[in-house]
């Protein structure tokens, strides 16, 4: 049973749709007492990597970069769980999501295998009809590959249409499939 859930978004609206995906997943993480803290990615000082390789070398005290993914990689290792959610934003997921996912990279200069086993839930919203003309069956791949490489655990996915911002509310079948999804993520 999960602990902590970490909440990562990484859209620049606070109040999207993928926002509320996320917070969806939160109440239902809630309903089973566990502490959620949520990180905006937008309004972080996140710098792309530069593949200096620092972090990757013996002994490395992690990534060369000193920006506001230091306290991220912290928050990271502490929780139990992480949701991370996404609009689809031509084709994959976000900018903000991207250079998040990419300095990912060097969590492991701050502890050994900090992915394996970590519990994720992922929440994605994107525009037109179809999830595959949209992108956003690209970006939920680019997370099932990514978090099969580092032997985590994706727990459940959660995506639905909507164009305008809070749209999603009126998706009651996606609404409760990311309560669910966030009860799943704490509780089992």
């Amino acid at each position: 049973m999960a602990k902590k859930v970490l909440v990562l978004l990484g859209s620049p609206r606070r109040k999207g749709n993928s926002a509320i995906l996320a917070d969806q997943i939160t109440k239902g993480a809630k309903a089973v007492k566990v502490k959620v803290e949520t990180i905006y990615l937008h309004g972080k000082t996140i710098a792309s990597c530069k593949a200096c390789f620092t972090c990757q070398k013996r002994n490395s005290k992690g990534c060369s970069i000193k920006d506001d993914m230091q306290d991220i990689y912290l928050k990271l290792i502490e929780a139990d769980a992480w949701v991370i959610a996404s609009p689809v934003y031509w084709f994959n997921m976000s900018a903000q999501t991207k250079i998040f996912m990419d300095r990912c990279f060097a969590l492991p200069a701050y502890q050994s295998d900090p992915f394996k086993g970590k519990r994720i839930a992922i929440a994605m919203t994107y525009g037109g009809e179809d999830p595959f003309d949209s992108g956003c069956v690209n970006a939920l791949r680019t997370f099932q590959d990514a978090f099969r490489y580092t032997e985590s655990n994706i727990v459940g996915m959660v995506y639905g249409s909507a164009m305008e911002a809070g749209q999603i509310q009126s998706n009651k079948k996606v609404m409760k499939e990311a309560f669910d999804l966030g009860k799943k993520l704490a509780s089992e």
